[in-house]
């Protein structure tokens, strides 16, 4: 999957989340308290609950969000992404008209590429780039020095260093020094890969066990004979990008991780070393299991060809039996009230992770997340002002911040903050205004703190009944969350793109996927080790080796990093 495309999903998610999450709220008064500074259990603040650092006219020079305007220009680099008018969103429009900040979004309709390179070559840079974490196009930029080292920042406008902790040293570049400011950064597990089921399908079978991949296997045969071509047994999303069939692959080893398949790894660690994905006994007998399946039409026929809008049609219309991807919560949560609409009995349910029989249950991974989120924010030297932006980012991504994102300004939906630092919200909460907030603020959350957010999301949540919390919430808390694991010590694997080892990697990842599809679509288990033998010979050919050896070398680095914090 696409690294803008999974955050993107997972952020939508997490916005929606708030839709019903906080139904329950009227009736319950939230008192005002003093607002948190930057750690997350305590606060300094003056009389009014405002904290110091943001006391205008502070004698040690800082930045004060409101104290005078803040103007700068800021580029999503992203194709077919662009930033909203600032002021055409919520969060903007009152940071606006209330603290003096405005942004001036800058678009490349669908040109990217080219409009980056642009005003690279004119030197008219935005002020602020938004994108991958360690984007090659952003690494030429720190080599022709046009971006802007945050370190004198950081203990200055503290809320980045305080949530994201020791963990920030891991995103500093080779140099020593940090760039790039993370979005959906968190200390607590997050994401949501793992199987969804359509309900109404399931209990028109009996109900019958779904944990091991024996189970799976019987259940979509049955599904196949009962429904024939109106139901997809599995759909795995878009295989291309592994997606639901790399879900499966998790299911035959304690501790196989999706991330191993991912064009940013392309290996499985053993002894010390990152090893061949082709050559894994794990990986062999998951392909030979979703082979089969696909032989026998236990899998859309066409996963590897189509496009994002006829998945979404067969999950809205609840024609999957089993729905598993990246983030299938995206989709699922989308369909579930439509779905039951028509049958309050049905809708879509989560299921723990399959298994293969005789492996920990507790030990399947599905999905996995990193300290870091997914994209990150730069500033440019063409900045008039970069400690400001800096600062205002950090306020940004603080407790205040993300409040104003999510809930709107303090005073409606919520005034002042808990003894943990979560909102309270207040008897007026309105959660339909809150989902339109979120919505409409969703484009503009380019430096999300997970780890404060979460928790606040669900505060409220953990006090209705299951089946009056909202559909993604749940199984967010009971089964995605405790389910995905910690692959921080796999970042930065990707070689300058330029390098000798970049070039490979572009060759591997070609045919890796080609290889990839051929012992999905193989016609025996023989077919299967023929293709993935024949493969790892071609991308040793191409270079692979050399790739697995750098990537191991950067592996041992950060495992070092890691352990000296």
């Amino acid at each position: 999957m696409k690294k803008k495309s999974r955050p993107m999903l997972l952020t939508l998610s997490a916005m929606l989340v708030l839709t019903a999450a906080l139904t329950g709220c009227s009736g319950k008064s939230g008192t005002s308290g003093t607002s948190p500074e930057t750690t997350p259990k305590t606060a300094q603040t003056d009389n009014g609950g405002t904290p110091k650092a943001e006391q205008p006219g502070n004698p040690d020079g800082t930045w004060v969000l409101g104290e005078k305007p803040l103007e700068f220009t800021a580029y999503a680099h992203y194709e077919n992404t662009n930033f909203p008018a600032w002021e055409s969103t919520p969060a903007g429009k009152w940071l606006s008209e209330n603290k003096g900040v405005k942004i001036s979004m800058i678009a490349a309709a669908g040109a990217h590429t080219q409009k980056l390179s642009a005003l690279m070559a004119s030197d008219q840079l935005p002020d602020m780039i938004w994108t991958d974490r360690n984007h090659p196009d952003l690494e030429r930029l720190r080599e022709a020095g046009k971006l802007v080292a945050f370190d004198d920042y950081l203990d200055k406008y503290p809320n980045l260093k305080t949530w994201m902790g020791d963990n920030l040293n891991m995103l500093r570049h080779d140099d020593g020094k940090l760039y790039m400011f993370p979005n959906w950064y968190t200390s607590r597990p997050a994401g949501n890969a793992g199987y969804v089921v359509n309900k109404k399908i399931y209990d028109e079978l009996g109900a019958p066990p779904l944990e091991t991949t024996d189970d799976l296997y019987n259940y979509l045969v049955k599904v196949k004979e009962k429904y024939g071509s109106s139901v997809i047994p599995f759909e795995p999303h878009r295989a291309k990008d592994m997606q639901g069939l790399g879900v499966l692959y998790t299911a035959f080893g304690e501790g196989a991780l999706y991330t191993y398949l991912n064009s940013s790894m392309r290996a499985v660690p053993k002894d010390g070393k990152l090893t061949s994905v082709f050559t894994d006994p794990v990986f062999r007998e998951a392909q030979k299991y979703i082979a089969k399946l696909y032989r026998e039409k236990l899998i859309s026929q066409d996963a590897f060809t189509q496009t994002e809008d006829q998945v979404l049609e067969k999950v809205m219309t609840g024609r999957v039996a089993v729905f598993a991807g990246s983030s299938p919560t995206t989709m699922a949560g989308d369909a579930q009230p439509e779905l039951i609409k028509e049958d309050p009995d049905g809708g879509y349910f989560m299921i723990w992770p399959i298994h293969k029989p005789g492996l920990d249950k507790n030990k399947i991974y599905p999905g996995t997340y990193t300290s870091f989120g997914w994209n990150a924010a730069y500033i440019t030297t063409a900045a008039k002002d970069p400690e400001a932006i800096f600062a205002f980012l950090d306020w940004y991504t603080g407790p205040e911040g993300m409040n104003l994102q999510f809930f709107g300004p303090e005073g409606d939906n919520w005034k002042g903050f808990d003894e943990e630092g979560k909102p309270n919200f207040t008897a007026d909460y309105d959660p339909a205004e809150v989902a339109d907030i979120q919505t409409k603020n969703e484009p503009i959350m380019f430096v999300g703190n997970t780890s404060y957010i979460d928790p606040a999301k669900y505060k409220y949540m953990a006090e209705l009944p299951f089946e009056e919390q909202d559909w993604r919430t749940k199984y967010q808390q009971t089964i995605t969350w405790p389910t995905q694991y910690n692959v921080t010590e796999f970042v930065n694997l990707n070689p300058p793109p330029e390098s000798e080892e970049g070039i490979i990697q572009t060759s591997v990842d070609e045919l890796f996927l080609e290889i990839y599809a051929n012992s999905v679509m193989a016609k025996s288990d023989e077919d299967v080790d023929r293709i993935l033998d024949q493969g790892n010979e071609d991308l040793m050919a191409l270079g692979y080796g050399k790739l697995l050896e750098w990537r191991t070398a950067r592996w041992q680095e950060n495992l070092k990093k890691m352990n000296q914090e």
